[in-house]
């Protein structure tokens, strides 16, 4: 992993978890313009899968997902023994009157983008959350 998990000029490897096809495209566009590398999984149960195996900068989450929501996710991802539990995890929703954002980092989420999607706030979101991560040691350390 890079030296500074804050400095958002360097490129980032994103798993982006959602259901729609069409968020995982959008998501992807926006990361790849600011020279981001996207990795998308349709479920929780494919990005649990994928953080037990690949290292990631940051997760962006679904939270209403078919099957494993995003809050059942981030339970299980924190509650690992592994590496990946410390990966900082973005909540992303539609539903922003349903939680607000302290019921979200209790949960275990670093913070919170609502969609749609602002390219602003989200990129504000990540250079956030990873400025304020700590940095984890890759597995091929």
């Amino acid at each position: 992993m890079p030296e500074n998990p804050g400095d958002t000029s360097r490129p980032l490897k994103v798993l982006h978890v959602d259901d729609d096809p069409m968020n995982l495209r959008v998501v992807q566009e926006i990361l790849g313009a600011f020279g981001h590398h996207a990795v998308m999984a349709c479920s929780g149960e494919e990005a649990l899968e994928r953080l037990a195996v690949e290292d990631f900068d940051l997760m962006l989450l679904d939270i209403h997902m078919p099957g494993m929501t995003g809050l059942d996710v981030i339970e299980r991802l924190r509650a690992s023994g592994g590496p990946e539990r410390n990966v900082p995890v973005i909540a992303l929703t539609a539903d922003v009157y349903s939680r607000r954002p302290a019921e979200y980092m209790a949960l275990g989420f670093n913070d919170f983008v609502s969609k749609p999607i602002l390219v602003s706030g989200l990129m504000a979101t990540i250079k956030r959350c990873t400025a304020a991560a700590p940095r984890v040691l890759s597995r091929a350390s």
